[in-house]
């Protein structure tokens, strides 16, 4: 039994936003003391080159866990190939009103409805800047709560123009259902202009910092095969350099009856797994090769990693399964696809 098994019970006593703020801290300090290494163990390293970057290994941290770029260091020392932080925004936001994190064990899931509450993109920068892992640090941009969404380009053009010196990629998030009307940009047209607005500046701004960062899309579970479809063929009409497949789900169905099952907010864990999967095969099956997907959603296991890959994904992200399986999981899903 490893020591995350123990604390567990424990931590599952305590409100989980208050975990959530809890483990960020005593991450940091672990790492600082030099405790991570020793506790994680080694494994050798599983290379991967993807959207022209090189990932010492395929499994990464979801957006999301990290939202200010507080614990880089921390979360590098648990064996991570690369890290994504944030969503971030322009300007600093709150979120929604407290309790906004559910923990649902029975399914293994996770509701939340934190409503990209950060600290803002310039205290992100300062906190990338101040890390000393020097790996692969994706960093994932978002509209502010009031901005309307015929505005969403100029707060992600702000947030891309400021953080494109920081990134090893930039992931565009239009995905979550936390922002009101957010998910309304994946539709056709308002997506292929945002894209269009986006490629124009990444490419005007590898020019300035004479260097290309990436640009990814993160897309949401619940698009039909036919929306997934067109989104896949916008990618390859704007050479987008890869997509991150999913976001958290609206569908409630595998958790109907479970205490919080019916909180509003983004549903994570084991009941997003096979609507994400689902989604990786379609893109896989469009894009054909053409840009590579990150596969994100109900990885609770070494197994589940690999059928991301299997379906189509070249990389895969944790978020929700180190809830419930600690780092433990990022060592087995990490030998699962050795």
């Amino acid at each position: 039994m490893n020591v995350y098994s123990l604390l567990k019970p424990l931590l599952f006593r305590l409100d989980a936003e208050q975990v959530h703020d809890l483990t960020l801290k005593s991450l940091k300090r672990a790492e600082q003391l030099g405790l991570l290494a020793w506790a994680t163990g080694r494994l050798p390293d599983q290379p991967r080159q993807v959207m022209g970057l090189h990932f010492p290994n395929p499994v990464g941290l979801a957006a999301g866990l990290d939202k200010n770029a507080m614990v880089i260091d921390g979360m590098a020392a648990l064996g991570f190939g690369f890290l994504e932080v944030g969503t971030v925004t322009p300007r600093p936001q709150p979120g929604n009103p407290q309790p906004r994190l559910f923990r649902l064990p029975e399914a293994e899931a996770i509701i939340n409805r934190f409503g990209f509450n950060n600290l803002g993109v310039d205290q992100l920068i300062q906190n990338v800047k101040a890390a000393k892992f020097k790996g692969v640090v994706g960093i994932n941009i978002g509209k502010n709560f009031d901005t309307p969404n015929e505005r969403a380009a100029e707060d992600y053009l702000t947030c891309m123009r400021k953080v494109y010196a920081h990134a090893s990629y930039i992931t565009v998030n239009i995905s979550s259902p936390n922002t009101k009307n957010l998910r309304a940009l994946q539709e056709k047209d308002a997506l292929s202009q945002l894209l269009a607005t986006l490629k124009a500046e990444q490419n005007i701004l590898a020019q300035v910092h004479g260097k290309y960062v990436p640009v990814a899309l993160k897309i949401a579970p619940d698009l039909t095969t036919e929306q997934v479809q067109e989104i896949a063929g916008l990618l390859m009409q704007h050479r987008i350099d890869g997509v991150i497949a999913t976001n958290t789900t609206l569908a409630r169905e595998a958790v109907a009856g479970l205490p919080h099952g019916e909180e509003v907010g983004g549903l994570s864990g084991a009941p997003v797994k096979e609507s994400s999967t689902r989604v990786i095969r379609t893109l896989a099956a469009s894009l054909q090769n053409s840009l590579p997907i990150i596969g994100v959603g109900g990885i609770l296991s070494g197994a589940d990693a690999r059928e991301k890959i299997a379906a189509g994904a070249s990389l895969v992200q944790l978020y929700s399964g180190l809830i419930y399986k600690g780092p433990q999981l990022i060592k087995d899903s990490r030998k699962a696809l050795l």
